[in-house]
């Protein structure tokens, strides 16, 4: 049902206030934004694998482990779709993948009688999906995430070792520097994977060629010492349950149950497990929300609060080169927590908020500093395509380590904003940054699609063709052509021609054409069509859309359109409050430049279409 509203600028203003309250009040007691990420039975089913794997091979087993069990399979119980699969996330899909392994660990507890009904569902499922052959065929090339489902699987007695790709574990030994010569089949920061689940499946299916099989054997020892040296002090690889899970249940089913990187994996997911029995995709994103949190806000935060968040962004900073995926110094991960990795989103993010945080007109020079050292990082990331990978220059083609349009619009964004705050840096920078945006259009340019829409790498939607979101993509590359004063240019006018021909009749914005309206896409959509010279009638439904949201105290449900990698997804509590926040203000300060009695009919819903 629709209504006509009267879009004021008062109405703007007060409905921008309203979120933007809202989202202060989601800071910590240190003044900053941890957010929430979604609940997940993919980390729920691994974290129970893991944990009953080292119970098994352990004297004596210990309650409080088995209490985790319990809790987690009960959690697994109550969440499992009517079509018997699971999702990622608890508004997600079905999937292959998440299903085969909930559904393993009913198996592998040696539970299936007690849960009956749900595991006939899921095997019922997973048949009609196509099992083992549709897990392989949903990766492909990669195998950064189908081995290690096969692996729990095979742990579980439910696909035979021979199903399960060797990884090449030895290789972890050579030094870093060459492993992007070596085209390892995962993508750069699954190293802990490799290790891991290499050796498990050669402890169960050795090589019948002796010399490989010596080999291997040689270089266990060294391997496990890499492996317990890259290890964060949280004991979470990437503070992700997943991939720690996957580590810890393989090498117990190594028998290595009291190897310290076990110990420390199992205290991570004792202590990262949630109230209701269920694990997080990830710990938290907390300086990708602060930076996203400090972007979108307009003036709300005091100067003590500018001055808190600032130290504490600067604190996040990587001074040496990190040790598990050698990044040089200078960059941000998307966590304050040991287990973070520098990355070419959270960087150009945590740029663009330092930038922000310092309205005097001079940077002291401890900032200064450290900004270049955040510029000189991007810099060295650019690939020779122009483009920017997310952790490693030139590391592979596999999908998350090669050039990304959402994260070379981003590093765009950051060089532009840092080379108009500091004309006085060192003329050598300034003038590789100049080159480096050349070359970062020209990327953008390749790699934009015939229909004017861009690809992101990290962010998708499940009712798109190929979980794709061009939306997405397509409003945060149009960001860096608005700040680059390049709006004119037929490929952002190509760009908003698509952006507008997707928006739904209710005046918001899917993932895709015809795709329900979110609050997040809505939101971004609605950003990049305002930095138009005149306020579009697409713009204006937009906004509609948005403010009639915040009347109904809608803007804070969430869709899940994260990815986390290898179509793993999440949703993030902040996400639709901080991307609210951040086009409205735009809306303000666009609206304002007219008369503030003036009203912008619009057609907008009395409830909000995006799905629950």
């Amino acid at each position: 049902m629709f209504a006509q509203s009267p879009l004021t600028l008062e109405r703007i203003e007060g409905c921008y206030q309203t979120a933007a309250e809202r989202l202060l009040s989601e800071r910590n007691a240190a003044g900053h934004w941890e957010g929430e990420l979604s609940t997940s039975a993919l980390s729920t089913a691994t974290a129970v694998m893991a944990l009953h794997m080292v119970q098994q091979h352990s004297t004596p087993a210990t309650q409080d482990d088995q209490n985790l069990i319990d809790g987690g399979l009960q959690w697994l119980v109550d969440h499992q779709n009517d079509d018997g699969g699971w999702g990622d996330t608890v508004k997600s899909l079905s999937n292959i993948s998440t299903t085969m392994l909930a559904h393993a660990v009913f198996h592998a507890t040696g539970t299936v009688d007690t849960f009956s009904t749900t595991v006939t569902a899921a095997r019922d499922y997973i048949d009609t999906a196509g099992g083992v052959p549709a897990v392989i065929a949903r990766y492909g090339k990669d195998k950064t995430f189908s081995v290690p489902i096969l692996t729990h699987c095979a742990l579980a007695g439910l696909v035979d070792w021979s199903e399960v790709s060797a990884l090449p574990f030895e290789l972890a030994c050579i030094p870093p520097q060459f492993y992007k010569t070596i085209r390892l089949p995962v993508v750069s920061y699954a190293l802990p994977a490799l290790i891991a689940i290499g050796q498990v499946r050669f402890q169960h299916r050795k090589p019948w060629f002796l010399p490989l099989r010596w080999l291997r054997q040689a270089a266990i020892g060294r391997s496990l010492r890499l492996l317990k040296k890259i290890q964060p002090t949280s004991g979470g690889f990437l503070e992700a349950a997943p991939l720690t899970s996957f580590v810890t249940m393989s090498l117990a089913g190594c028998g290595l149950t009291d190897h310290p990187v076990v110990r420390q994996g199992v205290k991570f997911l004792r202590d990262s497990v949630r109230p209701d029995g269920s694990w997080p995709i990830d710990t938290n994103l907390a300086t990708w929300t602060t930076t996203l949190s400090v972007n979108a806000l307009q003036d709300d935060l005091s100067v003590e609060d500018q001055s808190a968040i600032r130290d504490w962004l600067l604190q996040q900073q990587y001074r040496e080169v990190h040790p598990y995926t050698n990044a040089d110094p200078g960059g941000w991960a998307w966590t304050d927590l040991s287990g973070g990795v520098p990355d070419a989103d959270d960087t150009p993010g945590a740029i663009l908020a330092l930038l922000k945080l310092r309205t005097e007109e001079t940077i002291p020079a401890d900032e200064a500093e450290a900004l270049a050292a955040a510029v000189n990082w991007l810099l060295d990331l650019q690939n020779r395509d122009g483009g920017w990978p997310t952790f490693c220059r030139g590391w592979g083609a596999l999908p998350f380590d090669r050039s990304a349009a959402d994260l070379t619009a981003h590093a765009i964004r950051a060089l532009l904003a840092w080379k108009s705050r500091q004309p006085e840096a060192e003329p050598a920078l300034l003038s590789r940054s100049a080159q480096a945006i050349q070359r970062g259009f020209a990327y953008l340019s390749k790699v934009q699609r015939a229909d004017g829409s861009w690809l992101p790498l990290w962010f998708g939607n499940q009712f798109s063709p190929d979980d794709e979101n061009p939306v997405y993509g397509t409003a945060r590359v149009l960001a860096a052509y608005a700040e680059a004063g390049r709006y004119d240019s037929p490929q952002a006018q190509q760009g908003l021609k698509w952006i507008k021909s997707v928006q739904n009749s209710d005046g918001g914005w899917g993932g895709n054409a015809g795709i329900s309206s979110s609050v997040e896409e809505t939101a971004l959509a609605v950003e990049a069509i305002l930095a138009e010279t005149e306020i579009s009638p697409a713009a204006g439904r937009g906004v509609g859309w948005l403010v009639s949201c915040v009347d109904g105290n809608e803007f804070a449900r969430t869709t899940p359109i994260g990815f986390y990698f290898a179509k793993l997804w999440y949703f993030e509590r902040l996400y639709p409050i901080i991307f609210t926040v951040a086009a409205l203000g735009c809306a303000r300060a666009k609206y304002s430049q007219t008369t503030r009695d003036e009203t912008f009919p619009t057609k907008t819903p009395l409830h909000s279409s995006h799905s629950d």
